[in-house]
């Protein structure tokens, strides 16, 4: 979704105003995010949304207007990523999802989040037009690469948190692979649905899956599920929150 409205705002209008309007919303989300005292499943999802489409215009945008080449750029950014990891591991000693219970470690996912939207864009396109895989084979490719983390994590033990973020990163060169592929014609590859299209067509289940998370909390810890299910004081239920 973020690869295919990126490429769509930036065609449909003046690019320079698409990149301003979605650093304006991507701005907005993360405000709401960090604002928020608790998870709250709209909220989060609006931010993580605003991430995918603003973390591909910063990989975009070095691409086309400053002409980075993608082999160049990708490896620029899986630095920034590798930086940001190492600096977040050194501060607080745990890279686990799991720990964000405090103000900087939020503060550390979204950097994160962030680079490796930024990474995973410039990794695919790389893949796609510099590699001359192409957007489907390109995306075949990362299928097989995120099965890695998933066999070896099921299979061979490996760390949790190493396997979530090995995941995490690959989700973004594997979507933007298929997206491009579908909203791209004929011509380079594609099937030419466009990209307007295709990014109403995954906008869609998102709009629907956020909406049951909002309602059923089922990705609430067990915890406070019951609280919302039971109806506990919202002063008692205020005690567990993190902040």
């Amino acid at each position: 979704m973020g690869e295919a409205t990126s490429d769509y705002s930036v065609h449909a209008i003046n690019p320079v105003v698409a990149v301003l309007a979605g650093f304006a919303v991507f701005c907005v989300a993360m405000a709401l995010q960090l604002r928020a005292n608790k998870y709250k499943a709209a909220v989060y999802w609006f931010a993580v949304v605003m991430v995918a489409v603003f973390g591909t215009m910063c990989a975009d945008v070095l691409h086309v207007r400053f002409r980075v080449p993608y082999d160049e750029s990708a490896p620029a950014f899986a630095v920034v990523l590798a930086v940001v990891l190492f600096t977040w591991y050194l501060v607080e000693g745990t890279l686990s999802v799991h720990s964000i219970c405090t103000r900087r470690r939020e503060l550390f996912y979204w950097a994160t989040v962030l680079a490796t939207f930024a990474t995973g864009t410039a990794l695919g396109d790389m893949a796609a037009t510099t590699l001359h895989l192409g957007y489907f084979s390109s995306g075949l490719v990362f299928l097989g690469v995120i099965a890695v983390p998933a066999l070896g994590y099921w299979l061979l033990g490996f760390n949790e948190v190493f396997a979530f973020w090995f995941a995490y990163i690959v989700t973004r060169p594997l979507g933007a692979s298929f997206a491009d592929w579908m909203g791209f014609p004929p011509s380079v590859g594609g099937l030419g649905f466009g990209h307007g299209p295709v990014a109403a067509m995954f906008t869609v289940p998102i709009v629907v899956a956020v909406a049951y998370l909002a309602a059923s909390k089922v990705d609430l810890p067990a915890d406070q599920r019951r609280r919302h299910l039971y109806g506990v004081p919202a002063a008692l239920a205020r005690l567990s929150e993190p902040y």
